[in-house]
């Protein structure tokens, strides 16, 4: 029974920190664009793949006509 005179106090306690926690992650704007961050991660990696792709297949044709150009002259 005497151990409830710790509990109900500390339990309180950890209650006012997550109250607290909550309204600071409100006020700091934690909680203003949810999905926005979500869909940015697949967006980013799309655009860096596509650009490197391009990239590649740039090389690889300037490296194929410059060794035509090797063998046949």
């Amino acid at each position: 029974m005497s151990i409830l005179f710790l509990l109900i106090p500390l339990s309180l306690i950890l209650l006012g920190v997550a109250i607290w926690a909550f309204f600071w992650a409100v006020d700091s704007s934690q909680f203003d664009d949810l999905s926005g961050p979500a869909y940015s991660i697949l967006y980013d990696d799309d655009v860096k793949k596509s650009t490197s792709v391009a990239t590649d297949t740039q090389v690889e044709s300037k490296a194929k006509s410059s060794d035509i150009t090797q063998h046949n002259g």
